[in-house]
């Protein structure tokens, strides 16, 4: 028996290692200030990198115009990948900005913050499919997580949760969403809706192979 525990044991910490590794990595300290980087594909929005107070160097992005804008980055996969990236808005009066991390192209999976319904959202494409309560706070980081994974029945199962820049990461995920139809081949996104007409802020984007 023991043969067979070690045996299960080396596997799960190789499996837990390969999910950590880093596929693509981005924290902007090597951008020019004003450019995006190389690979980065801005769809639309005048994304640009500046430097803030303490000197670290963040993607930013303006607070107008008001509409949705988004940048493609990493390779393109259908799954097996996660997203992880944190980012910070600011409330203005009544008025709350949204943002989100992506999977699969422009067309595939996203996870946004919804401030002003209180609300982690997923989306497919353009539609809602699963929500879950979140209570955002204003001028914060946030760190958004989401992952497509293949199960064994050979349909397609998508995670997602958020957490305050001050708490740990949680065990569980928030969202879980089961896909059908086999999805989009694309890159993973970063998105920003500036209702509140406030920069949105995004760093430390990291992506790995998606965690069993």
């Amino acid at each position: 028996m023991r043969p067979l525990f070690l045996f299960i044991l080396t596997l799960t910490i190789s499996i837990l290692a390969a999910a950590e590794v880093p596929l693509y990595k981005m924290d902007f300290e090597e951008t020019e200030v004003g450019e995006v980087p190389d690979d980065f594909l801005v769809l639309e929005g005048e994304f640009a990198v500046e430097e803030t107070e303490d000197g670290n160097k963040v993607l930013v992005l303006p607070g107008q115009p008001v509409s949705t804008f988004t940048t493609l980055l990493g390779s393109a996969e259908i799954e097996g990948n996660a997203i992880r990236a944190r980012i910070k808005a600011e409330a203005q009066k009544r008025r709350f900005s949204s943002f989100a991390v992506g999977l699969n192209g422009i067309s595939g999976y996203r996870l946004q913050i919804n401030p002003t319904r209180r609300l982690l959202e997923f989306y497919r494409e353009d539609t809602l499919e699963a929500s879950s309560e979140y209570r955002w706070k204003s001028g914060e980081w946030t760190h958004l997580k989401m992952q497509v994974r293949k199960l064994d029945d050979g349909k397609w199962r998508i995670e997602g949760k958020a957490w305050k820049e001050e708490e740990e990461e949680p065990s569980e995920w928030s969202i879980v969403y089961k896909e059908m139809e086999e999805p989009h081949t694309g890159r993973p996104s970063i998105w920003g809706i500036p209702y509140a007409e406030k920069p949105i802020w995004f760093d430390d984007v990291l992506i790995t192979r998606a965690a069993q």
